[in-house]
């Protein structure tokens, strides 16, 4: 049956980049996200190949698992579109995309996963990422060496470990089914969103109640006011609801909704240089899949950063502890110019150092016992004496002590 529900694409260049090589596709049952990768030429014809061979799954299906197989086959057979491709032109070598795709069956949502574009479900007020990032720093987080949190801002962060690329005509595809119901929401996003706005945000936008298409330039505007250094393409599916059901017509978005988006460019000028633009172009370090003995170069650069943060914050505490410890030491030979009078059990005493204490640690010594007796002093000067007196100098402290002997009757 056709999928009852209602669903929205958008897709925006960003601020930094200076063409769109995301596509998104939205139908009656199919919904897609393709982030392209390989330069400005490149990343645009491997997404706009993968929305192309995947649009012709838009139908209903008799069984979940007719579904999976026909995502599984479709995605192979781009594959094969990328490899040809550039079998035809060698300068586009390089290219890949990812592929984020979901196909409504009844009660079911079957997926197909590979690359680093998400696949969210919003229900019941919490937000869950369904897809797993096929990434260097995901590696990172899976085996605890770093935290989710620390992997948003990892400079390997757009490292590809599994890509639908021109190397490989048999990807190795993430399909799951899951069971869906009326009121979830489901958001496929290109990490230009994923990258910029963080879930807390995502859920909030989503748990509004609008329609999806509003829904879909709420987040876009926010990934823009974070700075969109990437293409965002958003897809919102939301499954049954109050909001118009599918028109009829799918919304193709991105690279893909040019008319010519799927076809080769024109050959530029060979050149062998490694300047060539072409050559260049597919070598930005935006997405690439690394080689073996490059990913045992990135995680060994990884320890080596690892190692120098933790020197790094070792010298920092050591340095932050020496300063305290100058401080407190400073402090102290000061308070050991200071001087008071006060008393101990039966006499009149002259300290070193200052009445207040340090917690537990007493700001004072006994300096001088002047031998005259507490009993000797009147009611006042006694209380005056235990409350302490303070002292600008040694000679005055032993001033003071003088006129607590006079007071005393010249004992001591």
């Amino acid at each position: 049956m056709v999928f009852q529900g209602s669903s929205a694409a958008i897709s925006h260049t960003g601020k930094v980049r200076s063409n769109n090589q995301d596509s998104g596709y939205a139908g009656s049952n199919l919904f897609v996200v393709a982030d392209g990768m390989g330069g400005h030429a490149g990343g645009d014809v491997a997404s706009s190949l993968a929305i192309s061979r995947l649009e012709s799954l838009d139908r209903p299906y008799d069984s979940t698992a007719e579904a999976e197989k026909a995502l599984q086959d479709a995605i192979s057979d781009a594959a094969v579109d990328l490899v040809d491709t550039v079998g035809a032109r060698p300068e586009l070598a390089g290219m890949g995309t990812t592929v984020s795709a979901l196909i409504m069956v009844d009660d079911y949502a079957v997926i197909a996963h590979i690359g680093d574009s998400r696949i969210y479900l919003y229900r019941d007020g919490a937000l869950t990422q369904i897809t797993t990032d096929h990434t260097f720093v995901q590696r990172l987080v899976d085996s605890g060496r770093i935290t989710p949190e620390e992997a948003r801002y990892h400079p390997r962060r757009s490292v590809l470990m599994r890509v639908l690329g021109d190397m490989d005509t048999d990807p190795e595809l993430d399909t799951f089914i899951m069971p869906t119901q009326p009121g979830d929401r489901w958001l496929l996003c290109s990490d230009g969103l994923s990258g910029v706005v963080d879930d807390p945000h995502t859920a909030k936008a989503l748990g509004l109640g609008l329609a999806p298409g509003r829904t879909a330039d709420n987040l876009l505007k926010q990934a823009l006011d974070g700075g969109a250094p990437d293409n965002v393409t958003i897809v919102i599916v939301d499954v049954g609801g109050q909001h118009p059901l599918f028109s009829g017509t799918p919304t193709i978005v991105g690279s893909a909704s040019n008319p010519v988006g799927v076809e080769v460019p024109a050959a530029a000028p060979r050149r062998s240089s490694w300047l060539h633009p072409n050559r260049q172009a597919a070598n930005e370090p935006t997405h690439f899949e690394p080689a073996p003995e490059f990913l045992e170069e990135l995680i060994e650069e990884d320890r080596r950063r690892a190692r120098r943060r933790r020197i790094g914050w070792i010298a920092g505490l050591a340095l932050v502890l020496l300063l305290l410890a100058g401080a407190a030491w400073i402090g102290y030979q000061w308070t050991q110019t200071r001087y008071f009078v006060g008393a101990d059990e039966d006499t009149v005493v002259i300290y070193q150092g200052v009445q207040q204490n340090l917690g537990p640690i007493s700001m004072s010594t006994p300096y001088e016992d002047t031998e005259i007796p507490l009993d000797s002093l009147s009611q006042f000067a006694r209380a005056t004496v235990e409350g302490t007196i303070s002292a600008n100098s040694l000679s005055h402290a032993r001033q003071i002590v003088s006129g607590i002997s006079d007071l005393a009757g010249g004992s001591g």
